[in-house]
């Protein structure tokens, strides 16, 4: 299935009073989003501190000192002993004290993290990293290599000043750790909960390969279902359609699925004319029967040759004369629950080499027709006397044809065209109806899921690992790329092999 494993590690860091550090979170891991996370550390100068004092501020204090001295006292230290110049003195040192108490900007409530009082600093050479202006006399803030008010130090989510012990920051801009985590940590595609940390404080989630849509690894255990059919799990409490067999089905590729027999043979003559469009046409006519899964599995037990794609066969291009159970009419459904099958028992009889082409019913036009591209091509071969080719070379070259219908569907867009009207002799049942309505072959304009689904189903065999559908695909298509289709096909008939 190809499915992805994605790491995240976090970092946290505190803040170390009277020193600064800037720490970027190089010791995650993860292969998601591109945007770096940092973990600055910041400090609040403490005024109080003589150690954070510089050398311009003991130079001011020590003038003050000073000039609360005499004249007399800095030239010969002499002694003062007037009352008069005494009390003089006194007046200047309490104006001096009172300087010392002037308001300070408004105070946060930090805790014990933040001094209490304030303390005037020589203004003239801080200036805010936010608002650019002077800082002057107060507390300031430093981090990120610069200084700010307290107020002008905001997160870029919420823009609330960041008055936390801890923040976070991403591309050079600090965040809350509460607003990082709501902006960068992955969220669940299924449960819509932050992807939870595994034993090792790593953040692992699943992706999709194609759809990329990201899950917490427990919902691969817990019994969240997956659509059959273009593989993804949707949010939690989105309905499905439970198929008799078992599947589920996401109502989007319910939209276009295939249902029964009869809705199914307009696909088959579109298929039929895309073969004759390549100088391939198939002369026999080989019935085409819409199946269940059991009786798959049952025909596919009856086979004595043929390769089939683990773990869940979709088609088959049968050979041996046998009794099939076919879908006669589309199912009844009531309650995102198949209530009726309408099936009758459909006798093979060889009368060339090729019995009947099955396909799996209750899959979406785009994957039924490339499943019915697929099989036919193992017709072709079988009904034009290629000889018994290796699993790698033949299933190559059958996906290599779905591959290029599934191409021309998307470039057409809205489908190839097709008579409303077919011979009742392409149709396996009793059925004498000669013509189709349109719903039946679900043709019209794409939705633009349908598009993507298209992608996703050629995706799907571009990026198959198995030897014979994966590297047997990839081997051909080489070598139609390089000879041509007529080319490679003759070589093959020649030599069992790709050129």
């Amino acid at each position: 299935m190809g499915w992805l494993t994605k790491i995240l590690k976090g970092s946290s860091h505190k803040i170390s009073e009277g020193q600064y550090h800037s720490t970027y979170g190089d010791d995650r891991i993860w292969d998601g989003p591109s945007t770096e996370t940092y973990e600055d550390d910041r400090i609040w100068n403490d005024p109080s501190t003589a150690d954070n004092w510089s050398d311009y501020e003991n130079e001011d204090v020590d003038r003050a000192i000073a000039i609360s001295l005499s004249e007399e006292d800095q030239k010969g230290k002499k002694v003062i002993e007037s009352e008069a110049h005494l009390e003089e003195d006194e007046q200047l040192a309490r104006a001096i004290q009172e300087s010392l108490n002037m308001d300070s900007p408004p105070r946060y409530d930090y805790g014990n993290f933040f001094p209490s009082y304030p303390y005037p600093y020589p203004s003239g050479y801080r200036i805010c990293a936010g608002c650019h202006a002077e800082i002057g006399q107060g507390r300031f803030l430093s981090c990120m290599g610069a200084v700010w008010h307290p107020e002008c130090f905001r997160c870029h989510a919420c823009d609330l000043p960041i008055s936390d012990y801890e923040f976070s920051m991403s591309e050079n801009r600090p965040y809350h750790k509460s607003c990082y985590k709501n902006k960068h940590h992955p969220r669940c595609d299924v449960c819509g909960n932050f992807i939870p940390t595994n034993a090792a404080g790593l953040i692992e989630y699943r992706a999709h390969p194609f759809w990329m849509q990201k899950y917490c690894p427990s919902h691969e255990r817990d019994g969240t279902p997956r659509c059959c059919s273009c593989e993804r799990m949707e949010p939690k409490d989105t309905r499905y359609l439970v198929l008799e067999d078992g599947r589920k089905l996401c109502l989007e590729c319910l939209d276009s699925a295939i249902m029964d027999t009869h809705e199914c043979q307009p696909l088959y003559i579109e298929i039929q004319n895309f073969y004759e469009g390549l100088n391939m046409r198939v002369e026999q006519q080989v019935p085409l029967l819409l199946v269940e899964r059991q009786a798959l599995n049952e025909a596919m037990e009856g086979e004595k040759n043929g390769h089939h794609h683990l773990p869940e066969t979709r088609g088959l291009c049968l050979s041996e004369e046998q009794t099939v159970m076919t879908i006669l009419r589309r199912p009844r459904i009531g309650g995102y629950r198949i209530l009726d099958m309408f099936t009758e028992p459909y006798r093979l009889h060889r009368r060339c080499e090729v019995t009947a082409i099955l396909v799996l019913f209750g899959l979406p036009r785009l994957l039924t027709g490339s499943i019915l591209a697929h099989e036919m091509m193992h017709a072709w071969l079988r009904l034009r006397g290629y000889p018994n080719l290796s699993p790698d070379v033949e299933e190559g070259i059958c996906q290599v044809l779905a591959h290029m219908w599934l191409e021309s569907e998307i470039v057409a867009g809205s489908g190839s065209s097709l008579a409303s009207t077919s011979s009742s002799s392409s149709t396996p049942t009793s059925s004498s109806s000669s013509s189709y309505s349109t719903s039946s072959s679900k043709k019209g304009k794409r939705s633009e899921f349908e598009k993507k689904l298209g992608e996703f189903f050629k995706h799907q065999i571009e990026s198959d690992t198995s030897s014979a559908y994966g590297e047997g695909f990839r081997a051909g298509k080489e070598a139609v790329d390089k000879f041509g289709l007529r080319r490679t096909l003759e070589h093959i008939r020649l030599t069992g092999c790709f050129p």
